[in-house]
């Protein structure tokens, strides 16, 4: 016999695109408790009482919340908060926003932030005398778009005793001048040169920064996302404290998941110390049961880790750990039963991962931890099988793979014909890969629907760019199910959520639009109206 409930919340006049196995609609959803209790217009009704409150759709679009697979938050509020250049168009304009911070902050000691696009600078390397012209003296340290890299000025690099005379560390490279003086540019592990210099973040401050990168993930309809960070990186503290106060608190209305770091560093020592820190992450939101290992860098700085050179004669790239140290790392996590979430951009970096891993899974027999490899930029055609072959999730930011000026100025000119093997998505999904969709914001628009749009056109939703490698471009369901049930399977969640059925947790978005009526060319037009994380409304859009 069925149980009878007076729903909390109803949502009536459909569509409701369920992101079931079946990819079905409905037209109505009932919550009670925080779970859904109906779906459907004939079991919804029944559920409907005086103490019900009922939002019509109207037509507009609701489906599961939107799953982030690869995010920053913490990073992404923190840099909100302080000299924030993302929303920055070009060097001018950059320099007008850092110089209306110094002015507005004159008792700030240092000028931190970032979000400046390495498109932007020639070769993608600013210099330190622009920034000296709008930082009043004041050390400077702004990281760039993708968190491979600062941009610093005379009085940082002073601070920090970095000359001509510093030596290059193993994962890193200072950008130099004719006369081999730091020019203002840190690659990689450069930046930890910097770190102890740097003014140290409170607790406070680190929680302001989580709860004003939930708020703007919530106004996305983000309900979920994997915090890819948890560790010292970039001059931050580690974060899992912040994340069990915020849990503890109640202040965590999201769900989260987090990879602890991996210090490249250090050796296996680690791994105890990593075990010790996961047991007590377990809280009512949050859990941190993977472990992130950076195994390379990005093309357009050359240190994404390729199988053969970057044309002119710029190397290739950088592997992060030697192929002894990663075998043993990921045998052990392994078979300690902790996921791994591999930083992978270059097929060297790809590949290596993937050897590894069937490696593992030889010595320590199938484990089902649902390992993750995210970014996946190069992929050589013969390793495309292997994903579904090793049960590994291709975790995607699918707004990378635009024709914006990284990939034409700073990628395209040094892969020659393997450009055609970036961001094979369609590849991926047809050879029977796992796709999880996340936007690792800060390093690129929080917007699902901006990401969604360009899986789809392979395009940035208001450019008018050729798309690019149209033929890996995914369908609008497909792109969908990426960012809700793919990112749930992946981080063991899809009993919870991702999906729209009776039993699970009443995480929901509703659109302003139903996308799937629309053009794909105007995808991207649709935005949040409401979120909803475990029958409560964490985002509603003003009218």
């Amino acid at each position: 016999m069925e149980r009878c409930y007076s729903a909390d919340t109803a949502f009536v006049g459909g569509p409701v695109a369920t992101m079931d196995s079946a990819r079905s609609f409905s037209d109505a959803v009932a919550v009670h408790d925080g779970r859904i209790t109906g779906v459907g217009s004939a079991a919804v009704r029944e559920q409907v009482t005086a103490r019900t409150e009922v939002i019509d759709l109207r037509g507009r679009l609701l489906l599961p919340g939107f799953h982030d697979a690869h995010a920053h938050p913490v990073y992404g509020g923190i840099e909100r908060l302080r000299c924030d250049l993302s929303c920055g168009n070009g060097v001018a304009d950059y320099l007008d926003q850092i110089s209306d911070y110094v002015q507005a902050h004159p008792d700030v000691e240092w000028v931190l932030g970032g979000g400046w696009e390495m498109a932007a600078f020639p070769g993608g390397a600013p210099d330190r005398q622009t920034l000296d012209a709008v930082t009043a003296g004041r050390p400077a340290y702004l990281l760039n778009r993708d968190h491979h890299g600062a941009w610093v000025n005379t009085a940082a690099l002073h601070r920090a005793g970095i000359d001509r005379n510093t030596p290059d560390p193993p994962d890193g490279r200072i950008e130099r001048d004719s006369a081999g003086n730091p020019s203002g540019t840190l690659h990689e592990g450069t930046t930890r040169l910097m770190e102890p210099h740097l003014p140290r973040l409170s607790a406070d401050d680190y929680l302001a920064g989580l709860l004003e990168g939930q708020r703007y993930l919530h106004a996305r309809g983000v309900t979920f996302w994997h915090d890819a960070i948890i560790g010292r990186y970039l001059g931050y503290d580690d974060t899992l404290d912040i994340y069990r106060e915020a849990d503890r608190r109640g202040l965590l209305t999201a769900r989260v998941r987090g990879a602890l770091w991996w210090d490249r560093a250090r050796g296996l020592e680690q791994i105890s110390e990593l075990l010790q820190r996961s047991e007590r992450s377990t809280g009512h939101k949050f859990s941190a049961r993977t472990v992130k290992i950076m195994q390379d860098g990005v093309c357009e700085n050359f240190t994404a880790a390729l199988l053969q050179p970057y044309l002119s004669d710029k190397g290739s790239g950088l592997s992060f750990l030697d192929a002894e140290l990663l075998d043993r790392a990921v045998q052990q996590l392994d078979a300690a039963g902790l996921q791994l979430h591999f930083h992978t951009v270059g097929d060297r970096a790809v590949r290596d991962v993937l050897d590894a891993l069937q490696r593992a899974s030889r010595r320590n027999g199938p484990t089902g931890l649902r390992h993750q490899l995210a970014h996946l930029q190069l992929v050589h055609p013969s390793d495309l099988p292997r994903f579904e072959q090793l049960g590994v999730v291709a975790n995607i930011q699918p707004a990378w793979a635009v024709n914006d000026p990284a990939m034409t100025d700073l990628t395209l000119p040094y892969l020659g014909s393997r450009g055609a093997w970036q961001y094979p998505y369609r590849s991926l999904l047809r050879t029977g890969a796992v796709l999880a969709s996340g936007s690792d914001w800060p390093v690129s628009e929080a917007e699902p629907m901006q990401s969604i749009h360009a899986a789809v056109n392979r395009q940035e939703y208001g450019e008018d760019e050729a798309p690019f490698l149209p033929e890996q471009a995914l369908t609008p369901l497909e792109a969908f199910a990426a960012y809700t049930t793919g990112t749930a399977w992946a981080n063991h969640m899809e009993q919870l959520t991702g999906s729209i059925s009776v039993g699970k947790a009443a995480d929901l978005v509703v659109l302003d639009r139903n996308p799937l009526e629309l053009p794909t060319a105007e995808l991207g037009q649709a935005r949040v109206d409401l979120t909803m994380v475990g029958g409560e409304i964490v985002h509603q859009r003003a009218p």
